[in-house]
């Protein structure tokens, strides 16, 4: 009985701060989405909480109403996807080989990955090497190339790759396959839980990527919808500011940075339900296990 009623009040004080826990994660998103419906007077009168006030759609309609937005959009997905194929890639190549603790080189290997971690070389010679170094400049693989092998990724996929039993492998060449039959076969198939746990980290990072190409790309038709959305946002002016600002571009300046927000955050909000369960296993077999 007093085990029964302690399971009971752990059950309820657990239920209850978890609940909590989602709650304060949640608000900050759910009063971005009631700010973006809302009119401009109410929130510069401070009644917008959990609930839009004085719906409105206006500034969605203005942003989406451009001419270059889906463009943008388009941008932005094939970025993702084409710099997530090639990271994910990657990162499996690179983090198989590390795995084996027999092979020697990893001692030597391995150092300089976590180094990686903690050093770099800087924003001015990274720039000089892909702009000027490697002519990528303007081009989409200064977008999807730099930074597509993570030092963290690594260490997480290698760490899963070696909890791997290795009778696996062995039943593998009894059949006939080698290194590259057994990697693509039988290691891939077995490693679901990581790689949607590494593409969820590195498809993020390219849809929200605006800081890389504000500096490689000069053609203004290959912008991401990240780096078009904070133009727009660096360019609402507010009406407390005066000036010349047009009567579209003053009516959507209270919204238009949780309008942004929204519009940027959202497809990645819808995807992450699908891998969420890969995600989880992913990341305790993949940072606990080793």
């Amino acid at each position: 009985m007093k085990k029964t009623l302690r399971f009971s009040a752990f059950t309820i004080v657990n239920g209850f701060i978890m609940t909590l826990v989602v709650l304060f994660t949640l608000y900050p998103f759910v009063y971005l989405v009631a700010q973006s419906f809302s009119s401009e007077a109410a929130i510069y009168a401070g009644k917008v909480s959990f609930f839009p006030v004085e719906f409105t759609t206006r500034t969605y309609e203005i942003i989406m109403s451009k001419p270059d937005f889906f463009r943008y959009y388009g941008n932005t997905i094939f970025y993702s996807v084409l710099g997530t194929f090639i990271a994910v890639a990657a990162t499996a190549v690179m983090s198989y080989p590390l795995s084996k603790a027999k092979l020697r080189l990893n001692k030597i290997v391995i150092p300089f990955v976590l180094f990686t971690m903690y050093f770099g070389g800087g924003l001015i010679p990274n720039y000089i090497l892909v702009a000027k170094t490697l002519g990528m400049r303007d081009t989409v693989w200064a977008i999807v190339i730099p930074g597509a092998i993570s030092a963290f990724n690594v260490i997480l996929m290698k760490t899963f790759f070696a909890n791997i039993p290795n009778e696996l492998e062995e039943a593998g060449r009894v059949d006939g396959l080698d290194v590259f039959g057994i990697f693509t076969r039988i290691i891939l198939p077995l490693s679901k839980p990581i790689i949607a746990t590494i593409t969820l980290f590195v498809i993020v990072g390219m849809w929200n990527n605006w800081f890389g190409p504000s500096l490689y790309l000069q053609s203004k038709e290959k912008w991401p919808i990240a780096l078009y959305l904070k133009q727009i946002i660096d360019n609402a002016v507010s009406p407390t500011e005066i000036g010349a600002a047009s009567e579209e571009t003053s009516q959507i300046a209270a919204t238009v940075k949780s309008t942004a927000m929204v519009l940027t955050s959202l497809p990645i909000i819808c995807m992450y339900p699908f891998v969420q369960r890969y995600f989880v296993q992913g990341m305790m077999i993949g940072a606990v296990k080793g």
